[in-house]
C-alpha cells in the first residue's frame, strides 16, 4: 500500500484536508516548476520555440498515461464542460431520441444537452438517485425501459460528486453499445485514482481536468476522443488544428485541411506552458504511485472514517456502490447548521454537498487525520 504522501506537499501538521474532491493543494515540486515558469515569461526572449510545443506533448503523453490512451488521442482543453461542448458538437442526437444524465450530477456533463435538446429535438432523461444508492442498476434500467425512446448518449459522471456514488463503467458501456448509444465519461471524481483503460472500455469521449486528483493547477483538462470521431469538426477553429497554417511559412494558409488526429480539437490559445508543466508533474506523480497502491491507501481511510462512524446518526453508502476515495455522510435531519464551519474553525476541512458532508482523503493523508475528524465530528455533531 502507497504511504501518505504529505511530506511531498506545504501542509502544516494542523492542518486537517480532507476535500481533495474539491481541489487538491500543489505538490511542492509543482508549486516551484511554476515559479521557474513564471520568471521564465517574465524573460519571453530566452523562450526556445520548441519549448511550448515540448510542454504540449508531455501532459499529452501524461494525461493519455492515466486512462491507458495513445497520446495523439488526447486534447488539450480548458475544463470539462469544453470537453463536453466539443463532444455534444461531434456526436449526432437523432430528432426524439435521449440523452440520459445523473440526477444531481455535475453541471458539466449535464447542461450542454440540456442546452441542445429542444433546438435537436430530443429529449434529455435524468435517471434518479436509486433509493439503495446504486448508480450502475439505475442507468442499466433506463437504458433498457420497454417501450422508451431510443438511447443516444449517455453523458455522466463516474464518480457522483456530491454522494460518492459509482457507476460500473464495464457494465454501463456494453449495454449502451448495444443500443448504438455514445458513451461520454465526465472523469472528474475518478482520473488518476480509479483504472481507466479506454482501448477496452471504448468510450465515445472521456475528459478530467487537474486540480483535484490529478493534483494539478486550475484551467488544465484533457479529453480523449474515440478514433472513430476524430474526423469531426472542432469547437474552436485553430491554425494549430490545421495541417499547415504557421506564421513563419511563406505562405500562412499552406494546408487549412484538418490534422487527422484529436490535436485537431486543442483549445485555441494552448500556450499555457506555465500551467501545462504544472500539470504533468501532478500527473506524472499520480502515474508512478499507480491506481492500485492510490485505491488501497484511499480504501484503507475511508474505510477507517467509515467504522469511526458507526453508530452515529448518518447514513452512507455501502462499500460496493461508493468510490474508494469520497465519502459522503447524509443525516436523517439533514446536515447539521453550521457544522462545516464549526469543523473549519479547528483547521478540519471538508465539503457541503447536497445535504450531505463530503469526506475526500488523498495522499497526503494520513491516520491521524482521519482519527482526528471522527473525534471532532462525535463532539461538533452532536
Amino acid at each position: 500500500m502507497l504511504s501518505s504522501q504529505r511530506a511531498l506537499f506545504d501542509i502544516p501538521r494542523d492542518v486537517c484536508f480532507l476535500n481533495a474532491a474539491s481541489w487538491s493543494p500543489l505538490p511542492l515540486a509543482t508549486q516551484e516548476a511554476g515559479r521557474k515558469a513564471v520568471a521564465r515569461k517574465g524573460r519571453p526572449w530566452l523562450i526556445d520555440q520548441e519549448f511550448a510545443f515540448g510542454q504540449y506533448e508531455r501532459a499529452r503523453r501524461a494525461a493519455a498515461r492515466l486512462i491507458a490512451a495513445s497520446p495523439e488521442d488526447v486534447e488539450l482543453i480548458s475544463s470539462v464542460a469544453y470537453g463536453v461542448a466539443t463532444a455534444a458538437k461531434v456526436l449526432a442526437v437523432p430528432a426524439r431520441s435521449r440523452v440520459l444524465v445523473l440526477q444531481d450530477d455535475h453541471s458539466s456533463p449535464v447542461l450542454e444537452w440540456m442546452t441542445r435538446a429542444r433546438v435537436g429535438d430530443f429529449s434529455v432523461e435524468t435517471v434518479r438517485r436509486p433509493g439503495n444508492g446504486d448508480w450502475t442498476e439505475a442507468l442499466l434500467t433506463a437504458i433498457e425501459r420497454p417501450g422508451a425512446a431510443p438511447v443516444a448518449v449517455a453523458s455522466f459522471s463516474s464518480v457522483h460528486w456530491s454522494d460518492g456514488g459509482a457507476v460500473a463503467l464495464d457494465r454501463v458501456a456494453p449495454a449502451l453499445r448495444a443500443h448504438g448509444a455514445a458513451l461520454v465519461v465526465d472523469a472528474t471524481q475518478s482520473a488518476g485514482v480509479l483504472r481507466l483503460d479506454v482501448g477496452t472500455l471504448d468510450p465515445d469521449f472521456v475528459v478530467f481536468p487537474t486540480y483535484k486528483w490529478l493534483l494539478g493547477p486550475y484551467g488544465r483538462a484533457f479529453l480523449y476522443v474515440a478514433k472513430r470521431h476524430q474526423g469531426g469538426v472542432p469547437l474552436e477553429q485553430t491554425s494549430h488544428g490545421r495541417r499547415s497554417v504557421r506564421a513563419e511559412q511563406d505562405i500562412y494558409f499552406k494546408d487549412v485541411d484538418y490534422r487527422a488526429d484529436a490535436r485537431r480539437f486543442d483549445m485555441g490559445e494552448r500556450d499555457h506552458f506555465i500551467s501545462l508543466e504544472m500539470a504533468s508533474i501532478g500527473m506524472e506523480m499520480v502515474a508512478e504511485w499507480g491506481s492500485a497502491a492510490i485505491v488501497e491507501r484511499l480504501a484503507m481511510l475511508t474505510g477507517r472514517l467509515a467504522d469511526g462512524l458507526s453508530g452515529a446518526d448518518v447514513t452512507l453508502l455501502p462499500t460496493r456502490q461508493r468510490a474508494p476515495h469520497i465519502l459522503s455522510v447524509s443525516f436523517p435531519k439533514g446536515l447539521p447548521k453550521g457544522l462545516v464551519e464549526r469543523l473549519a474553525a479547528e483547521s478540519i476541512y471538508v465539503a457541503p454537498r447536497l445535504g450531505r458532508l463530503r469526506i475526500s482523503p488523498h495522499v497526503y493523508n494520513d491516520e491521524s487525520d482521519i482519527d482526528r475528524f471522527i473525534q471532532a465530528f462525535r463532539r461538533l455533531a452532536a
